[in-house]
């Protein structure tokens, strides 16, 4: 077993590496740091040693050992149960909550790189079974796989974001042409004048259409403006609240913000780097495509 010693730190070193450049506190300051963070280290090292030691374990025809790539799936399930929880638990105090679409898409994220953590440390052990170069030279190219699957699709790849006037005709509130609200207070309306601020999302095709009506999608963009710009807003204030809606025409979004930071450049480039949600994603010409065979 000793032969194998090196092999599986190898693995066990990639691993965590891998976990590492995963494990990143951005402005949505989650995992917490350091106790969230300690908590993704120990599951990476855990996954990390699983899928080192796969490979030893079938070459010496170990198969119990394998057994424990199942037992490390329901275990990583529940690391993904664990993130719901806390993300629903804190979305509860929030201002402009980040929505069950986007809890749900983050916890996935969760635990879907204790995964590729796993695979990352499993593919360098074969490799290393072979030669120790060969261990290491796959180990970097799976970090490189690695770093490019850290995020996903932006919604500047699918929408455009432009500014839109902040207009009343009465009480009724407008962003460009799109109705978002009625606000009767005189002294609401003045106010949003002074510091609202509106965007239109304009979707680049009909998949993109369904993908940014998705309300998840719609709500996921709120919030991350009022996470990185702030926002003017606090309980018992309807009148103010960052509101969403969409033309029924054309498929455009129009959002209605009250950010602290009120220059349209930030907004924009905030909204232009919103995630696109998993649960968000539609592809009906794709499926058009299917039947048209």
């Amino acid at each position: 077993m000793d032969r194998y010693l090196l092999i599986v730190l190898i693995g066990i070193l990639f691993g965590c590496i891998a976990r590492i450049v995963l494990l990143r506190t951005d402005f949505r300051q989650y995992p917490t740091y350091p106790q969230g963070r300690i908590i993704h280290l120990s599951m990476g090292f855990i996954a990390s040693f699983i899928g080192a030691v796969a490979v030893p374990s079938v070459l010496e025809s170990n198969w119990t050992a394998v057994t424990f790539l199942g037992l490390a799936a329901t275990q990583f399930r529940e690391v993904r149960k664990m993130e719901r929880e806390t993300l629903s638990n804190v979305d509860s105090s929030e201002l402009v909550k980040r929505g069950a679409p986007f809890i749900e898409g983050m916890a996935q994220a969760f635990e879907s790189r204790n995964y590729l953590v796993m695979f990352t440390s499993l593919v360098t052990t074969l490799f290393a079974v072979f030669s120790i170069w060969a261990g290491l030279l796959s180990g970097l190219a799976m970090l490189i796989v690695v770093k490019k699957n850290m995020s996903g699709k932006m919604l500047t790849a699918i929408a455009t974001v432009s500014q839109g006037e902040i207009r009343f005709e009465g009480p009724q509130l407008f962003v460009k042409d799109i109705h978002i609200k009625n606000v009767g207070l005189e002294a609401s309306r003045q106010l949003i004048l002074k510091r609202g601020v509106g965007a239109i999302i304009t979707p680049k095709n009909e998949n993109s259409v369904v993908t940014i009506s998705h309300l998840g999608q719609r709500q996921a963009m709120l919030h991350h403006v009022a996470n990185i710009l702030g926002v003017y807003l606090d309980t018992g204030e309807p009148d103010i609240v960052p509101l969403s809606k969409r033309d029924m025409n054309d498929g455009r979004v129009a959002l209605f913000i009250m950010p602290l930071e009120t220059d349209f450049e930030q907004v924009k480039k905030v909204l232009e780097h919103v995630p696109v949600l998993d649960s968000a994603i539609r592809l009906p010409n794709e499926g058009d495509k299917r039947k048209n065979r």
